[in-house]
C-alpha cells in the first residue's frame, strides 16, 4: 500500500492524528483490488470525509493492499458497489478477525457499517453481516451517523444499546433489530417485517442528498483503472425513469450542480493535476447547462485534456459533440437503446424514437469518431420474439448507414431491481435463447456481439432480490466456485439439511404480485426508497397496458428515415441514456 500511496496526489488535506488521542478507530474498506476501489468516487468521497474529520482515524483496505491498520477498530466500513462482490467483504472479514455473522461478534470486536448501491438498494440478501447499513447518500449519513457513534463510545454504551441508538438516525437501518416472519413454515414469501423493540421505527428511509455541489475525485492516481483521471459528478439520477432502472429511480431527484461558483472551479481543480477529466452522471448531458459546460470545455487551453463523458443521450448526439470528444481523445461513443422495437421502448419508458437512433449513427461517424457501442437488453418484461427481430433490422440498417463505423452491442439479460417498477417481475427463461438469436445476427452483419453472460445474470438477479434467509447459503458457496452450478449445488445442499429455504428459480423467475389486493411483502418492504411502494405500482401497471400492444413489424428504414435531418445540440429532458467509455481512446 506505501507504493500506491506515493503515487497517489490527493485533492484534499487529511487530519493528521495527534500522539495519544482518544480518536474512533474506522477500517473502511473496498471489497476489491486498489485500481477498481480508489477509482470509486463513492469511495473516495466517504474516506475523504472519514479522514478529515476531527474525531476519526482511518485506515483504507483493499483485497489486494491496506495501510498500516489500528489494533481494535472500533468501526469496519465496506462500499459494496456490485452484488458479487460480497464474497470479498467476507474474504476482507475473515483477515480482520472479525466474525462473519453479526450475531456472532462480541462486545470487543468492531461494528461492522456498509453502504453503496447494492446495500441502499437491497441489504436484505446480506444482512447477517452487517451490524449496520447505510441508505443513500453519504453526504446526508454520514456527519450524523458517525456523531452517533463517538456519541455512545463517550457514554460506554454498550453494543446493543450502541445499534439501537443508531436505529434513531435517519437512513441507518440496523437489520437485526428487525423480525422477519415467513409463510409455509419458513419456506415462502414473507408473511411480515416488524421492528423487535418500541424504541426501533417500522421502516428507514433512503436519504437523499440535495446541496448544489456534487461529488468530485478527491484523489488521483496512475494505478486508477482509468490512470489519473480525475472525476466530477456533473449530475445524479436520471428524469427519464426507465422502468428497469434503478440508477434512476432509487437515486431521483435528478440534481445538477451550476455552472458557476460551483462544476467549472472543481474543473479548474482538478485539472491542475491532471490532464484527464471525466464527467460523471447517469445523464450528464441533461444538465441543463451543459452546451454552455462543452463549450467552456473546448476553448484552446484545453487542448492537451482527454476528455470523457460517462453518459450520452442518444438523441443529444450531432456532429459537434461527436467531433469534440474525438478531438479530445475518446474514440468510441456508448448509447443504450435497449431494442429496436419502439413497442418495447414504450414498455420500459425508454423515450427513444427510429428516428433519433438513425440521427445519433450519423452524427457520430459525421463527428469522427470510430466506433459505436450500442447497449442492449433481453428479457425485458413484455418482450416477445418479433422485438428482437426489430433489433436485428435496426443492426442491418445501422450497418448500411454508417459503413466506416465499428459498430458493436452489448447485450445484457434483465435483472430486476429493486425500488423500481420492474421489481417484480422475474428473469425471462427466454433471454437465453434470445442472446443465442442475437450473437448468429451479429456475426452475420459484421457486428461485434459483446452479451452478459445470461448465467451470471441469474446469480446476480438472486442477490438483488435475495432476503435474510440466503446466508447460509452464501456462506456455503464460498466453498464450491462462484459458478451458477455453485449457487444450485449450495440449494439442493441446505435442502438435504431440512433448511426452510424456497428454489432458487423461486427467486430468480417468480413473478410476484403488484396489485393493492395481493401486492407481495418483498424483502425491502420496510426500507423506504424516493417513490412510494403504490407510484411503482401505478408504474408498472402502466407498463403492462403498454405490452399489449401489437409487436413492431421492424426497423422501418427508407429514403425519407436516410433523409432524417441531424439536430442542432441543444440538451433536452428526454431520451435514452447512454455513456462513453472511459478507457476507450
Amino acid at each position: 500500500m506505501r507504493a500506491y500511496a506515493a503515487e497517489e496526489t490527493l485533492l484534499f488535506s487529511p487530519r493528521v492524528p495527534q500522539a495519544g488521542e482518544d480518536a474512533l478507530r474506522v477500517v473502511y474498506s473496498y471489497p476489491n483490488s486498489y485500481c477498481v476501489g480508489i477509482t470509486s468516487l463513492g469511495y473516495q468521497l466517504v474516506w475523504a470525509f472519514l479522514a478529515t474529520h476531527p474525531k476519526v482515524t482511518v485506515s483504507r483496505c483493499f483485497l489486494d493492499a491496506h495501510e498500516p491498520l489500528p489494533p481494535c477498530p472500533h468501526l469496519l466500513g465496506f462500499s459494496l458497489s456490485w452484488e458479487l462482490d460480497y464474497a470479498n467483504v467476507l474474504t476482507l472479514l475473515e483477515r480482520s478477525g472479525c466474525s462473519l455473522l453479526a450475531e456472532e461478534r462480541s462486545e470487543g470486536q468492531p461494528l461492522v457499517f456498509g453502504g453503496g448501491p447494492c446495500l441502499t438498494g437491497n441489504p436484505e440478501t446480506y444482512a447477517a453481516f452487517f451490524d449496520v447499513v447505510l441508505l443513500g447518500d453519504g453526504e446526508e449519513l454520514l456527519a450524523d451517523f458517525v456523531a452517533a457513534v463517538v456519541a455512545c463510545r463517550s457514554a460506554g454504551a454498550s453494543r446493543k444499546e450502541t445499534l439501537v441508538a443508531l436505529s434513531a438516525v435517519p437512513g441507518v437501518y440496523v437489520p437485526s433489530l428487525y423480525r422477519v416472519e415467513y409463510l409455509d413454515g419458513g419456506a415462502g414469501g414473507i408473511a411480515s417485517i416488524t421492528p423487535r423493540l418500541p424504541a426501533v421505527p417500522p421502516s428507514v428511509t433512503k436519504q437523499t442528498y440535495r446541496g448544489k455541489q456534487l461529488a468530485a475525485s478527491t484523489v488521483v492516481s496512475p494505478r486508477m483503472a482509468w490512470p489519473d483521471i480525475f472525476m466530477v459528478e456533473v449530475a445524479r439520477s436520471c428524469p427519464e425513469q426507465c422502468r428497469f432502472c434503478s440508477a434512476s429511480y432509487l437515486t431521483l431527484p435528478f440534481r445538477a450542480p451550476p455552472l458557476d461558483g460551483g462544476l467549472l472551479d472543481t474543473i479548474e481543480a482538478g485539472l491542475s493535476v491532471t490532464n484527464r477529466l471525466g464527467l460523471l452522471g447517469a445523464s450528464v448531458t441533461q444538465h441543463p447547462q451543459f452546451a454552455s459546460l462543452l463549450d467552456h470545455l473546448l476553448q484552446p487551453r484545453f487542448e492537451g485534456v482527454r476528455l470523457s463523458i460517462a453518459s450520452v443521450r442518444a438523441a443529444t448526439v450531432t456532429p459537434a459533440l461527436a467531433a469534440a470528444l474525438s478531438g479530445h481523445g475518446t474514440q468510441s461513443l456508448t448509447v443504450a437503446l435497449e431494442s429496436g422495437s419502439e413497442r418495447l421502448r414504450r414498455v420500459v419508458n425508454k423515450k427513444l424514437t427510429n428516428d433519433e437512433i438513425v440521427a445519433c449513427v450519423r452524427a457520430a461517424e459525421a463527428g469522427g469518431l470510430r466506433a459505436l457501442k450500442l447497449y442492449g437488453m433481453v428479457g425485458v418484461p413484455g418482450e416477445v420474439e418479433e422485438d428482437v427481430d426489430a433489433t436485428i433490422a435496426m443492426l442491418r440498417e445501422l450497418r448500411k448507414l454508417a459503413p466506416r463505423l465499428r459498430l458493436t452491442l452489448g447485450c445484457s439479460t434483465f435483472v430486476p431491481k429493486p425500488h423500481t417498477p420492474f421489481q417484480w417481475y422475474g428473469v425471462d427463461k427466454a433471454a437465453d435463447a434470445r442472446l443465442t438469436r442475437l450473437a448468429a445476427a451479429c456475426r452475420s452483419l459484421n457486428v461485434a456481439f459483446r452479451p452478459e453472460s445470461y448465467k451470471w445474470s441469474l446469480i446476480q438477479a438472486l442477490l438483488s432480490r435475495g432476503d435474510r434467509r440466503l446466508a447460509p447459503l452464501l456462506l456455503a458457496v464460498r466453498g464450491f466456485g462462484d459458478s451458477l452450478g455453485s449457487y444450485r449445488r449450495a440449494f439442493k445442499q441446505l435442502a438435504a439439511e431440512g433448511v426452510p429455504l424456497p428454489p432458487m428459480e423461486w427467486y430468480v423467475h417468480r413473478h410476484h404480485d403488484f396489485t393493492s389486493h395481493g401486492q407481495d411483502v418483498l424483502p425491502w418492504a420496510h426500507l423506504n426508497g424516493p417513490l412510494p411502494t403504490a407510484t411503482l405500482a401505478a408504474h408498472a401497471a402502466e407498463a403492462k397496458t403498454l405490452m399489449d400492444a401489437p409487436p413492431d413489424p421492424g426497423f422501418p428504414f427508407d429514403q425519407e428515415l436516410a433523409a432524417v435531418e441531424l439536430p442542432v445540440f441543444v440538451p433536452v429532458a428526454r431520451s435514452d441514456v447512454g455513456e462513453v467509455d472511459l478507457d476507450d481512446g
